[in-house]
């Protein structure tokens, strides 16, 4: 059964010359109770999407169903049933921890008593400094008071736009393991986000660019269906490995990859790692670590982009 259902919709901003079309003809489904990403680089789509579909923004054209209710003609009913956090910290910031949890229980006309049971687990972690101003906490203790209060009304299905932006890695950590047992609870959860190693986490993904889906899957069959081999090689500065692998004869792509560079050839070529390390040697370089590897979702991210 679908919790949300998206089709062909489109966004477009500006007029004339300075017209941009930010959502292009998008369609997908989230199925109840999954954890389904958009994934892509800023400018993807990714804010505009979830605009439309929390009600804030009017589609061009296209239409979506969220628990059976149409974005347009139910944004009221549909409002009560989701939670929403924001890309940017959205919260008030001259009120305390505690403060902007009432409030925003009171907005929904129910009490923090009445849902604590959905939100105890994340708010014990910042309860000690309920006194503290929104505006004085640090960005994970921020995560944790947005996720609050976006749960306060238990809301069927929740959206989060690129809640892990400027977090350090152990509150990264802990989020998506809150997020995984919001899932247990059997809400539906929307998460975008440019993190590619975060799409792993998720049941499926969709990869956007440029207001265009290129591919929904679930991450290991993006990773398994990846058309060709990959070679991972370190042998000194990334700059002159990627130049020397620019005349690999067999190469069809190659990349920086954090401190490795991706060399990708055809499956039918028979290129072995020996043979790509003796070219390399040829070449002048020492000390090279070589390895085929899976594809990451990155890796597929890239090759999508270049077809």
């Amino acid at each position: 059964m679908n919790s949300l259902t998206v089709e062909n919709l489109t966004k477009t901003y500006g007029k004339g010359k300075e017209k941009v079309l930010a959502v292009d003809d998008v369609s997908f489904e989230v199925k109840c109770g999954e954890i389904f990403g958009l994934i892509g680089p800023d400018g993807a789509g990714k804010t505009s999407i979830f605009r439309m579909l929390t009600t804030l923004l009017l589609p061009d054209s296209g239409s979506a169903t969220i628990e059976n209710f149409d974005m347009v003609k139910n944004y009221a009913e549909i409002r009560k049933i989701l939670g929403y956090m924001p890309g940017k910290f959205s919260l008030y910031q001259d009120l305390t921890i505690e403060e902007n949890l009432y409030f925003f229980a009171s907005i929904f006309n129910t009490t923090v008593a009445e849902n604590y049971d959905l939100i105890k687990e994340i708010y014990v972690q910042i309860e000690p400094f309920k006194d503290r101003r929104a505006g004085k906490l640090s960005g994970g203790m921020k995560q944790k008071l947005a996720l609050c209060c976006a749960l306060i009304h238990q809301p069927k299905v929740l959206f989060l736009d690129e809640p892990t932006t400027g977090v350090d890695p152990v509150s990264r950590k802990e989020f998506w393991e809150m997020l995984k047992r919001l899932k247990s609870r059997g809400i539906t959860i929307v998460v975008a986000t440019p993190y590619m190693d975060e799409a792993a986490l998720c049941d499926r993904i969709a990869l956007m660019q440029n207001g265009k889906i290129l591919s929904i899957e679930t991450p290991e069959n993006i990773s398994r269906d990846f058309p060709y081999l990959i070679f991972e090689i370190k042998a000194g500065r990334t700059s002159r490995v990627l130049q020397a692998l620019e005349n690999f004869k067999h190469k069809k792509n190659v990349y920086a990859y954090g401190e490795f560079v991706h060399l990708i050839t055809d499956k039918n070529e028979n290129v072995r790692p020996e043979n790509v390390k003796e070219y390399l040697q040829n070449e002048g370089f020492e000390n090279i670590e070589i390895k085929l590897v899976q594809a990451s979702i990155e890796d597929s991210f890239i090759y999508l982009l270049s077809n």
